[in-house]
């Protein structure tokens, strides 16, 4: 590159640098003395405050926030107190900020400043317009702006429901046994234009156990916060008594923010719980007999589930050559909380040893089972035992018969 070239280009550099630091330092004093200007055309001191909406129309229970703007006009900067000096009666009112309550805020000059005003109605609140008078004034107390808040509270429709409120649910009936839990899964809906808090609340059978949880947690809620248009998946268990018995259940869930309010149907089908008892009347699990000669025993059989008992039977497991036999055979059917007796009849076989032995008893129902066992003993019999003791006598005798001989001679 020549040395011309070089010089033209150096010089280019230095009138694009000239320019941009031009542009740098212009830029803002043109900015400033236009503030400057505009702050000149506006008075010594002036101040104003006002809610963003002087008039709103709410429902019953609904509690009111708004922007509350106050703006200073003046060309020098103000502390500005800030009050509700007319509230209606029952009423709760504060300016507040982020989350703080405030009685006053400064404002620059030729600025604005944001607070936010809260309303909340007391529990019966009727139908009608409730006015609120907000004022602001500079800490010397020489100047002061004061607007109007009307809140129109609107009658209730009996009967209504609200469609803010959106419940859903893919399976509304479950069906299981009595003592088996249950858990729904239901979403909810805010389609209202405003974050708001939901309360949950269910209905059903007396003595039943009914929460909420949080989707895939373990812990018991009674309400959540929803923003505007979302929606929250919510499971909701249910825990019928273990003494239910069988039927359908309905179940009712309500949601609610307000007088707003969605209720969904649910149902819970109960099966019931088949479970059998089987036991001696006694007590005791043991009895004596003979080979060859029957004992008996009597059982008792009950129903301990929450739904009928069908065609129950009745098994032994017994030694080989035993013979166990029932009495009755078979239960037709046997209802929740009913208790049969049965007489069982057990006879060793004939050539059974002395000794003890066990005896198995089953009951088999339509859907349950339950069993015991017994411990029989089989004894000698009483003549074996006579015998014994007659040939020892008949022994005792031959030997004293001996020996008085022997002694003779």
């Amino acid at each position: 590159m020549s040395v011309g070239k070089r010089r033209l280009l150096f010089w280019q550099l230095v009138l694009v640098l000239m320019v941009c630091f031009g542009l740098a330092f212009f830029h803002p004093s043109v900015s400033a003395k236009e503030k400057e200007e505009e702050k000149e055309k506006r008075p010594p001191r002036a101040i104003s405050i006002y809610p963003e909406y002087p008039g709103v129309v709410v429902s019953k229970d609904e509690e009111v926030r708004m922007d509350l703007l106050v703006v200073n006009k003046g060309r020098s900067d103000e502390d500005v107190l800030v009050e509700i000096t007319k509230r209606p009666r029952g009423w709760k009112a504060r300016v507040k900020t982020y989350s703080f309550t405030v009685t006053g805020v400064h404002v620059p000059n030729g600025e604005t400043r944001t607070l936010t005003f809260l309303a909340e109605p007391p529990k019966n609140v009727r139908p009608g317009k409730y006015l609120f008078r907000i004022r602001g004034k500079t800490k010397d107390g020489k100047l002061q702006s004061k607007n109007d808040l009307t809140i129109t509270v609107k009658a209730e429709k009996k009967g209504s429901k609200s469609k803010d409120i959106l419940i859903t649910t893919s399976y509304p009936v479950l069906r299981g046994p009595s003592d088996a839990t249950f858990e729904f899964s239901i979403e909810v809906e805010n389609k209202m234009d405003k974050e708001a808090v939901f309360n949950l609340t269910a209905r059903g059978p007396s003595d039943w156990d009914i929460n909420f949880k949080p989707a895939y947690e373990e812990k018991y809620i009674s309400s959540l916060r929803l923003k505007a248009g979302d929606s929250r998946s919510v499971a909701v268990e249910v825990k019928p008594p273990r003494y239910a018995e069988a039927g359908e259940y309905p179940i009712s869930v309500t949601v609610s923010s307000g007088n707003r309010r969605a209720e969904a149907k649910l149902t819970v089908v109960l099966t019931g719980t088949y479970k059998l008892d089987v036991g001696t009347t006694t007590g005791l699990l043991s009895l004596s007999t003979q080979r060859g000669k029957s004992a008996n025993i009597s059982l008792y059989v009950k129903n301990t589930g929450t739904a009928p008992n069908h065609d129950i039977s009745f098994i032994s497991f017994k030694p080989e050559n035993w013979k166990v036999k029932f009495d009755p055979e078979k239960i037709d059917a046997l209802k929740p909380g009913d208790i049969e007796q049965v007489e069982v009849t057990i006879t060793p076989a004939e050539e059974a040893l002395v000794g003890d032995y066990s005896v198995g008893l089953k009951v088999k129902g339509e859907k349950a089972t339950d069993d015991v066992e017994l411990r029989v003993t089989v004894k000698a019999s009483t003549l074996w035992g006579w015998i014994g003791i007659g040939i020892i006598l008949f022994v005792i005798a031959g030997l004293s018969v001996l020996f008085i001989y022997l002694g003779r001679r």
